[in-house]
């Protein structure tokens, strides 16, 4: 490695630890009992400056970090994930309002995208989506290994475009295709009946 390579990590080292500790001194400030752990901080820094000075392709930092925050948010358990402002103004859409795509509220499980309800009224309710079903393809993608909000993309689109889903009924065992052509889902917040 290079003497400016050596003292450009050093530096993103320094800067990072300075910066940790900054945070640290804010949450115990905040009455926080835990402080950060400094240590394993230190370490995600060297191993940080490592891979931005020695990887054999540049790298672009903010991917890295982001990438990093996304992986320590998943390793909590299947339904936590991070989301970026960009991803969380994407996934509020399907929360919150109006969006083109196929209708279901969706879940993952062993790696795949389970039905949990198709939204009644929609394009997968039509084709027959039922609770418990697992996409394991979107169009010719295997679902396997793909974020919820990549699986979420692939399924959404322009209206009156068609998409394919692969589908896995554990009840049936069996497998099948269904295509389904995307519309304007409407969400709502609340429902009930009487």
């Amino acid at each position: 490695m290079s003497h400016k390579l050596k003292i450009a990590g050093w530096v993103t080292v320094g800067a990072l630890a300075g910066a940790l500790t900054t945070v640290s001194l804010q949450t115990v400030a905040r009455g926080a009992l835990a402080p950060l752990p400094l240590e394993e901080m230190q370490q995600l820094a060297q191993v940080f400056g490592m891979v931005k000075s020695d990887y054999v392709e540049p790298v672009d930092e903010k991917k890295l970090i982001q990438d990093a925050i996304g992986g320590m948010v998943a390793s909590l358990d299947p339904h936590s994930q991070y989301f970026d402002k960009k991803s969380f103004k994407e996934f509020k859409e399907g929360t919150t309002g109006r969006f083109v795509g196929v209708g279901i509220e969706i879940s993952q499980e062993d790696g795949l995208v389970k039905v949990v309800s198709p939204i009644e009224g929609s394009p997968a309710f039509r084709a027959g989506l039922k609770p418990n079903d697992l996409i394991t393809k979107i169009d010719d993608t295997a679902v396997k290994g793909l974020s919820l909000n990549e699986a979420v993309k692939k399924m959404r689109g322009e209206p009156n475009t068609k998409v394919m889903l692969t589908i896995y009924r554990k009840d049936e065992n069996r497998s099948f295709p269904v295509t389904i052509n995307r519309e304007e889902i409407k969400t709502q917040s609340v429902k009930g009946k009487v």
